[in-house]
């Protein structure tokens, strides 16, 4: 079964509860129309109601009445999220106006929705820049247990009969938002990742490569120190992953130079978890694999937030709306597992 078909099927048998923030965008509207039509997932929209039906109307969609309207311009409503943000907020010296200003930016009110248990996630990025949405979520919904660094990872499905990864899929990260990152970052990207692979990529059992221009010291530079210093601490915050570097990509991936470049390593020729050492080497990675193999790249899935939030891009389409709400959906799920 084709993975989204498996994600989707696990959204509507544990469906959860999305914000969408961009609540009069027509990409988003007519992405929410389909996920309340299939049943995927419960939409929440933040906005006027009666400009958001509108809308609706004008694009013939029939199923946007079903999801629960907030609107951000009724203090009465949003009164007890403005209170919460005020709570989280009070020891970097906000007042409680400033806190209300901020609570009616639909961006802040989709997180605290989340952050007060009346959602599972968040969905945007179609009208917002990156920054907008991640700095919500930062304040609001703050990083994992243990984390400081979000990450985004793309789910690269290969060509059916690909040998390479878990049936042709892999997980690639950081492609998304840490340009230069520490010893300890990358080690927390790739401990993101693990979950990510479980969660998204249905890997049973991600197998990660932090990646270098060296191979088990084939190399000596600063920069493979790093690789090297990463690989360890990443055994330090997770001792159960199943992880080795630093490895090139030919040999986390192909068997026979696996064997011959890191003889007795347990992930180099079967890695499926790439780690890249830099966001523009991620970036271009992915992107290169996309065009050039014909692969089908999904994400970016934002990693190491307490709560899904994911951003998208604002070329999007209503179908990548739709995926990225499924991914979102299987995050959520996992993490109240």
């Amino acid at each position: 079964m084709d993975l989204f078909l498996n994600l989707k099927a696990t959204a509507i048998a544990h469906k959860q509860r999305i914000v969408l923030p961009e609540s009069t965008e027509p990409r988003t509207l007519k992405a929410a129309e389909q996920v309340i039509a299939e049943g995927i997932a419960d939409i929440t929209l933040i906005g006027e109601p009666a400009e958001i039906m509108a809308k609706a109307e004008e694009l013939n969609l029939t199923h946007i009445g079903e999801a629960r309207i907030v609107n951000p311009n009724d203090d009465e409503a949003i009164q007890k999220y403005v209170e919460l943000f005020y709570e989280l907020r009070k020891s970097k010296g906000i007042s409680m106006e400033d806190a209300k200003k901020t609570t009616k930016n639909p961006l802040y009110l989709g997180c605290l929705l989340v952050k007060a248990g009346e959602a599972d996630g968040q969905v945007a990025g179609a009208a917002n820049s990156t920054g907008n949405v991640l700095r919500a979520a930062f304040q609001v919904i703050k990083t994992a247990p243990g984390i400081t660094a979000v990450s985004g990872a793309f789910i690269m499905q290969l060509p059916e009969g690909c040998p390479f990864g878990h049936n042709g899929i892999f997980v690639f990260a950081d492609c998304a938002a840490i340009p230069v990152p520490t010893a300890a970052e990358l080690a927390q990207i790739a401990v993101s990742a693990n979950k990510t692979a479980k969660q998204i990529a249905c890997i049973p059992e991600p197998k990660i490569a932090m990646l270098s221009f060296s191979t088990k010291g084939s190399a000596k530079h600063e920069n493979v120190d790093k690789v090297v210093e990463a690989t360890r601490l990443a055994k330090e915050l997770d001792p159960t992953i199943n992880i080795d570097g630093e490895l090139q990509a030919d040999a986390a991936i192909v068997p026979s130079v696996g064997a011959s470049k890191a003889p007795g390593s347990p992930i180099a020729g079967q890695a499926n978890v790439l780690i890249f050492p830099s966001l523009e080497t991620g970036n271009i990675a992915y992107k290169l694999v996309q065009r050039l193999a014909g692969a089908v790249a999904a994400g970016p899935v934002m990693q190491g937030l307490a709560a899904p939030v994911n951003d998208l891009s604002r070329g999007c389409s209503p179908e990548d709306i739709v995926k990225t709400i499924i991914m979102t959906c299987n995050q959520a799920i996992d993490a109240k597992k």
